[in-house]
């Protein structure tokens, strides 16, 4: 009887340190109810913003005990009634999920669960749903870059990094990323970036000037707002626009750096996300992925036990290159 099968799954009874996230088995594989996916689980993306959560700091609370995660990659178990999308079989990867991706099986509805083409392996679905999706809505929805226009990719070899190399790539702009490693500079060059720059680097920032002949660029995405966003306000173009996808702090700014380039700092969360914006991005990272420039970089894979430590790492780590996931 399926209903009685268990599984491992990540559990987390209390907020705290990355030591809370615990590994149980004997878990109950979750049954999906009218317009759900069960899925077996093959790798799941781990992302910041899990790391908030988990802390209990963030916006969003989940009711303990819960399991973390959003983004999963694997092969459709079973279906609930109404799911026309995929069936059993399918290779998929999700943008949400119900039950939590850090475990064997996870529950997602229909509308979360996307089919994963041959050519990605798990490993890479994993790491297509936060990244991918954070960096269209930046660049997209928010900014509204146009093709020509310059873009710097402030912290630019994680996760959503990448993601924001490639597809500013492919929507012909212009740029620039920084890495705090020549590791990671490499990583971007390779991954859409036309000029790296190392952000632990004294005068970077006039680097980056002096790639733009001293007009600014127009478009930053920035990953650690709460470090940076004093000097992105000064890197900015006439009528520039800085997306905030990260911070871990307060920061101080002069508000006269916004007047003197009539520029507009905005926040990025995916969260907010309407299911047509949703629905639109899905078929832009489609097209790419037909195309093959959305092709996620894997970093540093580790298996469910280790999720303390790639809570730690994601954190902690001199440099991002590429992404962390869990693999099963």
């Amino acid at each position: 009887m399926s209903g009685s099968r268990v599984m491992r799954a990540i559990r987390v009874s209390e907020f705290g340190a990355p030591s809370v996230l615990k590994v149980v088995s004997g878990v109950s594989v979750p049954q999906p109810g009218q317009g759900k996916v069960l899925i077996r689980v093959h790798a799941c993306g781990v992302n910041p913003v899990e790391t908030y959560i988990r802390t209990g700091t963030h916006a969003r609370k989940p009711a303990l005990p819960y399991t973390p995660g959003t983004d999963a990659a694997g092969v459709v178990e079973s279906v609930g009634e109404g799911v026309t999308v995929v069936k059993k079989g399918d290779r998929v990867f999700t943008t949400g999920t119900e039950s939590g991706s850090y475990a064997e099986y996870t529950i997602a509805a229909e509308d979360c669960v996307h089919k994963l083409p041959d050519a990605l392996d798990f490993a890479q679905g994993a790491a297509i749903g936060i990244p991918y999706f954070t960096a269209f809505r930046a660049l997209v929805h928010k900014a509204r870059s146009k093709a020509g226009e310059t873009v710097l990719i402030h912290g630019a070899s994680g996760g959503v990094g990448v993601a924001a190399c490639q597809l500013s790539r492919s929507m012909g702009l212009r740029v620039l990323g920084t890495a705090g490693t020549p590791d990671g500079m490499k990583l971007i060059t390779n991954n859409g970036a036309h000029l790296a720059f190392n952000h632990r680097e004294e005068g970077y920032t006039d680097k980056i000037m002096a790639a733009t002949e001293g007009r600014g660029v127009d478009v930053i995405v920035e990953m650690l707002a709460n470090v940076n966003l004093s000097k992105d306000l000064q890197m900015l173009a006439q009528g520039g626009r800085v997306t905030v996808v990260g911070s871990r702090g307060p920061v101080e700014i002069n508000p006269r750096d916004t007047m003197s380039k009539e520029s507009c700092i905005m926040g990025v969360a995916l969260f907010f996300a309407t299911p047509e914006e949703t629905k639109q991005c899905a078929a832009q990272l489609f097209a790419g992925m037909e195309a093959g420039w959305l092709r996620p970089v894997v970093g540093s894979k580790y298996p469910l036990d280790k999720a303390t430590q790639a809570h730690h790492d994601i954190i902690e780590s001199s440099g991002a290159a590429g992404k962390i996931v869990l693999t099963m």
